[in-house]
């Protein structure tokens, strides 16, 4: 395959070209085993105090799923629907009776709320826009000032592509780690990326594995060599954060939270696919995301059971399901049983891989959440 052939991936809309080395390599990988004995600096995360609200938060163990049939109308996810399946999931979490207080057991008006969304997929597979304003005018109603509230991920090129903009979010700060000026272009005129300023090298996750990138890639990696380096939206601009992956699979695992969260967060990632698992529980363990995610919304009113983690459109499926918890890994384990399943009714698989989880259970071991089916309580809700 050519490099720019494997660097390059249409648009789902067919309108435009999308740059996406993380979703080839993804899509190029077992994602089955991990690497053998490679060198991280794990060890180090693992040294550094937790804090009261470091993951897996408020309630380790604890999903709430909201189903409602009516969620996704002709292809089309409603917001009036995904509003209502939000608080109810909201409410049935915490306790609380009142939707304010609900929100204010994870956020107040100082914090600047920075929600991780997934648009890596294109038009067809994004976090859904019904869910991102339900969850944003919820936290407006609970006393979040607007112009607290930042949408980010990796590429802020993709997030504007896939109707991230301020035009559809007015007042709301829209921004990535890689980036380009208003003419397209990657580099200043001194030759340095823009991206360069976004990201911090004091943070960052060390594996024995080189990135080594041409001019061609090099703008949607950051950086080559063995660290991956946090973007400073995590590590000096958020407060909080309010994790919105998609119900979706990659290849023969599953992408939700904490594979949002942690290719979404770094630079070089593209060799770290040869270390899927790891990476997936490995980045979480570090502060910025350990420390600050307080909330995950699944969103899987539309989502996909195969073709994952691009979008194929004979793969997608209207699953009209939230999933909500503060535990990114118990969350992460129901939405990989749900997915395996309608794999399994589809003839794709006929029973779920042990090892095609496995970072679910390197997570639990780093003690970020529960990963262990019989000590998960789900609570369903039907609309």
């Amino acid at each position: 395959m050519e490099r720019r052939d494997f660097f390059k991936v249409v648009s789902m809309t067919g309108a435009a070209m999308a740059i996406n080395p993380v979703l080839k390599a993804a899509e190029g990988s077992s994602l089955l085993f991990g690497a053998d004995a490679i060198e991280t600096n794990i060890a180090d995360a693992v040294k550094i105090p937790r804090v009261k609200s470091s993951m897996p938060g408020l309630y380790p163990g604890r999903v709430i799923k909201v189903v409602d049939q009516k969620s996704v109308v002709d292809g089309k996810p409603q917001e009036e629907a995904a509003y209502r399946m939000l608080s109810e999931a909201m409410l049935s979490l915490t306790g609380e009776k009142k939707l304010k207080k609900a929100w204010r057991q994870f956020v107040g008006p100082k914090d600047i709320i920075g929600l991780k969304v997934n648009p890596v997929a294109g038009k067809l597979l994004t976090t859904s826009h019904a869910v991102t304003k339900s969850v944003i005018k919820q936290l407006e109603e609970s006393g979040i000032p607007r112009e607290n509230i930042v949408i980010w991920d990796r590429r802020e090129m993709q997030l504007h592509e896939t109707g991230y903009t301020q035009e559809n979010y007015p007042g709301i700060t829209i921004t990535g780690t890689e980036c380009q000026d208003a003419d397209g272009g990657f580099y200043d005129k001194q030759g340095k990326l823009h991206s360069e300023s976004r990201i911090d090298k004091s943070q960052f996750f060390y594996a024995d594995l080189d990135g080594v990138y041409d001019d061609y890639t090099i703008p949607y990696m950051v950086n080559g060599g063995k660290n991956s380096y946090f973007t400073k939206i995590c590590t000096e601009r958020v407060t909080k954060i309010i994790n919105l992956p998609i119900l979706k699979n990659a290849g023969p695992t599953t992408t939700l939270c904490l594979k949002n969260l942690s290719f979404g967060a770094i630079t070089n990632t593209s060799r770290l696919h040869k270390l899927w698992h790891e990476t997936c529980a490995y980045i979480c363990a570090f502060p910025p995301l350990r420390d600050k995610v307080v909330l995950n919304i699944v969103d899987g009113l539309v989502g996909c059971f195969d073709g994952g983690p691009s979008a194929k459109p004979q793969f997608i499926c209207n699953y009209n399901m939230l999933l909500v918890g503060s535990d990114p890994v118990a969350v992460d384990r129901v939405g990989h049983d749900v997915i395996i399943k309608k794999r399994i009714e589809n003839g794709i698989q006929k029973e779920d891989l042990q090892k095609s989880s496995r970072f679910i259970d390197l997570a639990q071991e780093l003690k970020l959440g529960v990963g262990d089916r019989d000590k998960i309580s789900v609570t369903e809700k039907i609309i």
